[in-house]
Formats: structure tokens, sequence, C-alpha cells
């Protein structure tokens, strides 16, 4: 065993996730150049609830054992303050799309690009935080206080998203409940194209998505924090399924010319045997 392996192998118990987060890490390992005095920065593309977060949590404290240098930062951590995503739900109104947190439209960007651009440069960098408790749910932006000082050097970013990676379609192929986010989806190209690889974590199934997210919000409860209800979580999480129809199948063609890994997720959050 790798001892990447052996590292992931000694804080999972399960060997098949451990197995699967193997994969992944090996598969950065090969993007990573650790004679460079700068960063790479990973993606990884997968749908809400499907355990992104945890397993760039669980690289990043595995690759310190070995001597690299990570971080993992997620979209979500770009969402616009709470006032401001307000004033973007009243700009539309009747768009469920632009009501709340989540679709393109509802990040700040160039923030985002900043922070990217910041690490990419091997530059000690304030990255922000987003409280998703904040709001009954609904969640914001956190003080500037308790945002993350990241200090360099790294090997490597690992940037996670449910939408990382899509790409506008044409006028003429959206459906009509993305045309606002499809027209605002072109300015990610400033976080895409700072990306040296990328993840993809297909679902084996769309329904699966809403399942993973009511259990997301269940776990929040469960540690005593404010979350969404059963059926508020399934009210947001199926605003999205529209985008995932559309826009995950331009995926793959998204990530031609860069290093790139697909997995197929099933519903219990681990690959498909190939």
């Amino acid at each position: 065993m790798s001892e990447l392996g052996r590292a992931l192998a000694a804080r999972i118990d399960d060997p098949v996730r451990a197995a699967y987060y193997l994969e992944v890490g090996e598969f950065c390992l090969g993007v990573v150049d650790r004679s460079a005095s700068h960063p790479v920065i990973i993606g990884i593309n997968g749908p809400q609830g499907c355990g992104k977060s945890s397993l760039a949590r669980h690289l990043v404290d595995a690759l310190d054992v070995i001597g690299v240098r990570a971080v993992d930062l997620s979209i979500d951590d770009f969402y616009l303050r709470r006032d401001a995503q307000l004033e973007l739900a009243a700009r539309h109104p009747r768009d469920r799309t632009l009501e709340h947190r989540g679709y393109p439209g509802t990040h700040d960007v160039e923030l985002g690009r900043r922070t990217l651009a910041a690490l990419a440069d091997g530059r000690r960098t304030l990255a922000p935080v987003y409280d998703k408790s904040a709001h009954a749910g609904r969640g914001d932006r956190a003080p500037v206080t308790a945002w993350r000082m990241i200090e360099p050097p790294l090997d490597l970013v690992i940037l996670e998203g449910w939408m990382l990676g899509f790409e506008p379609l044409a006028e003429d192929r959206v459906p009509g409940e993305l045309r606002a986010p499809n027209a605002l989806l072109g300015a990610y190209d400033a976080w895409t194209s700072l990306l040296d690889g990328r993840v993809a974590l297909s679902p084996a199934s769309i329904d699966d998505i809403v399942t993973w997210r009511v259990d997301a919000e269940r776990a929040r409860r469960a540690r005593g924090e404010p979350a969404l209800s059963d059926d508020d979580a399934r009210d947001y999480v199926e605003r999205f399924l529209p985008a995932y129809r559309a826009y995950l199948p331009g995926l793959a063609r998204a990530r031609a010319g860069s290093p790139s890994l697909t997995l197929t997720i099933g519903l219990d959050r681990a690959p498909v045997p190939r």
C-alpha cells in the first residue's frame, strides 16, 4: 500500500471509501509538481450532499501526513452576503433559481477569483468563510474575523463545488427556468480558467441528490446547528435538478485538454464499480 493509502486507511474505517479517496488522491498527486514554487489547483465537481467536502477534507489531512501541503476550499465560501442575496432575489421576482443561494449569480465571483489567484501565486491569503447555519439555515457570509488565513507554501489547492466547470448553454438550448442563471454562468470562467486538473463525481441517479441534501440537513440538526427542515431541504434542492439535467452532459467536454478523473457515485456516496 502507498504512503497515501496508509494515511487514509488510518483515518477511514470503510475500506471501500478509503479506496475511493485514494483514487482521487493519487490523481491529485499526479498533477502536483512539488518542485514548483506555486501550488496547482484541482477542481472537484459533485452534486450537493454527495460527500465532496468530506473527500477534500480527508485528502488534505492525509496528504499532510506524507508531506504534501494542501488546502481545501468550496465555491460555497464565496456566496454573496445575505443582504446582497436578498437584493438579487428582489431583482428577479418569481425566479426560483435566484431566490436563495446556490445557482450561478449567487456568488461573489471576483472575491473567488482574487482568492484563487493569490493562492496560485503562492501568497499568504485570507479566505472567506460562509455560515450556512445563519438565518435559520438560509446562510450568510461570516465576519472577516472568522475567515481563514492560508499560509504558503502550498503544493495543492482543492476547490470543490456542485456547478464547478459547468459551461453556459446556447440560448436556443436553455430551459426557460434557467435563462437567468445561464446568462450569469459565463463569469465563472474566472475560476475554471485557473484549474490545473478536474475531478467529476457524477451521480448514478439525479434523484439521489434530493436524498443526499435532506440527509445533510438532518446531520446539521443532529449536531444542534440551525438547519432546513426536510420539506424545506427538498424544496431547496429540487430547484437544482433542471441544472443537473441541462449542464452535466457538457461537463466532459469542458474537461477536455486538462487532466481529469470521472467517477460515478451511487446512493451510498461511493463509486459505482466499473
